[in-house]
Formats: structure tokens, C-alpha cells, sequence
């Protein structure tokens, strides 16, 4: 565990406004979460004479900073689409309106870009009436985009709206706009907060232990994977090859995988494969028709990227580097290889990204974007800013966008997670 990471979280000024909260259970500052609940860990930090890394616990403070019947909030949603979008709108805006007394919510509409006056973008207002009903859809009822746009323009934006808590939904990409806001606010003196809550379904937002969508991803998925195992089946040496969400973390197919245990072939971004050789994963793929007659793979989008070259595929609207398409290169590959090889397959691929991006929230994601979208109200009121709320060893907690934004959480290959998946698969390491 990294003893210098950041978790400090910032405060626009001195909160002295009476909560109008009827709580009993009020969170102080000063309680915190110790990263690492395991017993080494606190005795490392005894031996060495060092403070333990605490994270903020997230929840309302007795006092606040913002006057309810004064402050005006606005939501902005970025990015790609997510289930849960809409249920952490909605959890905002009820927090809001009904425990804050809160009734001026204004919804930025299409990303950053609705705080951009050349593009035109009314706003939209947001109140109980409005939102009562939009947990039940996928998507975002304020309209998403990628890109970050000019970061004083945007803060012009904000202060000629008067707005003085940003709630910002949305990955990496927005969390790094919205530091920027965030330093530029600062800069300027402007009291407004900004707040995030992440946004990613891929599940890879540092100090996390999940984000929102991630639930309904994997459930959605398992799914899928259910219906190539059965195509597989279906027809002799046959082969479900299907590919999902993770850019740079396999979580999801990881979990999915799991979830099913009918695959036999799990890529991830983080595992290095070799498709050729005696030990390449074709090979592999081969004995495995030859004993079974049938399989599944599970790829994840960001996996063997090796396999292309970057400076072709050039950079989305976000500025991140596009992908090369894995999932249709392993399809052609393993085509050619099986052709080569004189033996006769049925392959069957399934992309099922877009299906599972645009669902509503399952069960469990929606509880989860509600205690987000609470926690996130508590934190914005309370006159904090350039933070996320999240879960961390079953707590929700406060951690600094920077901090939040300083690594990509990954799977680590010899965690219990992806030996969980080798022990389901029986899939070799891939490598000559």
C-alpha cells in the first residue's frame, strides 16, 4: 500500500449553516476509513511509525455550508452510456428537493458541451415531477457526449449561471475535466463545488471497489455468454466467441466469466497472449475442439492491442486512444488458422457492447446509485469540492478526484480473482 496518496479532501470555506437533516447519526470530518483492513498492514505502519491511509466516510454533516433556499445546483452526465445514469440523477435531484429543501436543480444537457454558448443547449429543470419515473430507463434523460472543452469557457458558463455545487456523472475522461474545473474555480475564488460520481462500467476508477453499472454489466453479460455456450453446442466443433466492455481492465469478463463458468478462454487487457506457436492461444483453441468439440471465449474489447498499430487508429472526442477492433481480429484469425489446419468449424461472434451499455439499472445498481447520489448531495451542501464519492470496504467515502484519477485499478494476475478464472477455465498461459 502506496502511504502517500492523497486523500485530503478540499472544502470551499467553513460550513456554520445548520443541517435541516433530522438526523441523529451526523458523519464529522474527522471519521475516517483505513484503506487497508488488514492486519499486516496496520503492523507495517506501527513498525515503520507511520500514519495508516484513512479515507473520508462519506455522509451528512450537522453543519453545512451552502443555504438550501439560496444555492442552485446543476447535473452534467459525460461520456458513454451506463445503466444507473439516470437513477443517480433522479437520487440527486430527491436529495435535494426533498431533505435539503433544495428547488433550483438545473440539468446541463449533452456533456460539457451544454456549458458551451456556441453549441446552444437550453438547460433543463430538474425537480421531483421530472425525474419520478426515469430510474425505469437506460441512458441518460440529460443526453451525454464525449470531449472536454474549454475549461474557462465552461467556468464562465458556471458563474454566469450562478451555479455553486457541479455534479459531475461520469469516467475518467469527465473526472479530469472536472479537476480542471475544479482547479480553475479555486483559482478564481468562485464558491462552487464540484462534485463526481464516477461514472465507468468497466469498473477501473482507483480506491473503488465498484462503480455503478458494473452489477448489471456482468448480469447482462452472463446472459450472452449463456447463448454462445448454447450456439456453441449447437453444431459441431463449435465456437461462441463473444466480446465485452473493459478498455484498459477485464473486470467484466472477468466476472462474467465467473458468473457462467461455461468458458473455457478468458483475454483480458491485462494478460499477455501470444496467438501463434505451440503455446499461442490458437493452438490451445485447437486441442480444446479436437477433445470437446465445442467452446467459449470471452474477450474483453481492450485485449491484444499489441496486435495493432496505434497510429492508426488515432484518438476519440475524450482524447483517448481508439481501439483496434479485437474482437472481429480474433474472428478472422481463428477462421484462417482452423482453414489452415483442415478442420471444419462453426464459429459464432457476439458483440453485445451497445445492448448492455443502454439497459436500466438492475436491482442491486440501483440501490447503489441512490446511496451515490445521497452521498454526493451530503458532500456538495456540506461545501466540499474536486471530490468523488465511492465504496471502499463496504463504506461509502469521500476520496480526491486526483487521487481517484492517479492510476487505472487493474487485475493483477496472481490476485484470487484471475486465478478464480483459471481455475474455472483451465486455460494455459498463452505464452511460448
Amino acid at each position: 500500500m502506496n502511504n502517500n496518496i492523497e486523500t485530503k479532501i478540499e472544502n470551499l470555506g467553513i460550513p456554520k449553516i445548520p443541517s435541516p437533516l433530522k438526523y441523529k447519526n451526523f458523519v464529522s470530518d474527522d471519521k475516517k476509513v483505513i484503506i487497508d483492513p488488514t492486519l499486516t498492514y496496520y503492523n507495517k505502519c506501527k513498525k515503520d511509525g507511520t500514519e495508516p491511509v484513512t479515507l473520508e466516510l462519506s455522509g451528512p454533516r450537522e453543519k453545512i455550508y451552502f443555504e438550501p433556499k439560496k444555492v442552485k445546483c446543476a447535473i452534467v452526465t459525460c461520456g458513454g452510456l451506463c445503466p444507473g445514469i439516470n437513477n443517480v440523477v433522479r437520487a440527486i435531484v430527491l436529495e435535494l428537493y426533498y431533505m435539503y429543501g433544495v428547488k433550483n436543480i438545473q440539468g446541463i444537457k449533452y456533456g460539457y458541451q451544454g456549458l458551451i454558448p456556441e453549441f446552444g443547449h437550453e438547460l433543463v429543470e430538474l425537480n421531483p415531477e421530472m425525474v419520478v419515473h426515469i430510474n425505469e430507463l437506460g441512458g441518460s434523460v440529460l443526453v451525454s457526449s464525449r470531449g472536454l472543452y474549454d475549461i474557462s469557457e465552461i467556468v464562465d458558463s458556471l458563474e454566469r449561471l450562478n451555479i455553486n455545487i457541479l455534479f459531475t456523472i461520469g469516467g475518467d475522461g469527465t473526472l479530469r475535466g472536472a479537476l480542471k474545473i475544479t482547479e480553475e474555480i479555486l483559482k478564481r475564488g468562485y464558491k462552487c463545488g464540484v462534485i463526481g460520481i464516477p461514472k465507468t462500467i468497466d469498473n477501473d476508477i482507483n480506491l473503488l471497489a465498484k462503480s455503478f453499472g458494473f452489477q448489471t454489466a456482468v448480469e447482462i453479460a452472463s446472459k450472452v455468454i449463456t447463448s454462445a455456450h448454447t450456439e456453441a453446442l449447437g453444431a459441431p466443433n463449435g465456437i461462441g466467441l463473444v466480446k465485452l466492455m473493459g478498455r484498459h481492465s477485464g473486470f467484466i469478463a472477468a466476472n462474467a466469466a465467473l458468473a457462467q463458468r461455461e468458458v473455457n478462454f478468458v483475454l483480458i487487457p491485462e494478460l499477455d497472449f501470444d496467438l501463434e506457436g505451440e503455446a499461442g492461444f490458437l493452438n490451445s483453441l485447437k486441442k480444446r475442439i479436437v477433445e470437446r468439440k465445442h467452446a467459449v471465449i470471452v474477450v474483453a474489447e481492450g485485449a491484444g492491442q499489441k496486435f495493432f498499430n496505434p497510429s492508426k487508429l488515432g484518438k476519440d472526442a475524450s482524447g483517448n486512444q481508439k481501439l483496434g477492433d479485437i474482437g472481429n481480429f480474433l474472428k478472422d484469425k481463428i477462421n484462417a488458422y482452423f482453414k489452415r489446419e483442415n478442420i471444419s468449424i462453426n464459429l459464432k461472434y457476439i458483440d453485445p457492447s451497445y445492448m448492455i451499455r443502454s439497459v436500466p439499472a438492475n436491482s442491486n445498481d440501483s440501490i447503489f446509485c441512490g446511496f451515490l447520489g445521497q452521498n454526493a448531495v451530503h458532500a456538495g451542501m456540506a461545501g466540499k469540492t474536486g471530490m468523488i464519492v465511492g465504496i471502499w470496504n463496504n463504506l461509502y467515502i469521500n476520496i480526491p478526484i486526483k487521487s481517484a484519477i492517479s492510476k487505472r485499478k487493474q487485475i493483477h494476475l496472481d490476485d484470487n480473482l484471475w486465478l478464480s478464472v483459471l481455475e474455472s477455465t483451465g486455460q494455459p498461459p498463452f505464452k511460448g
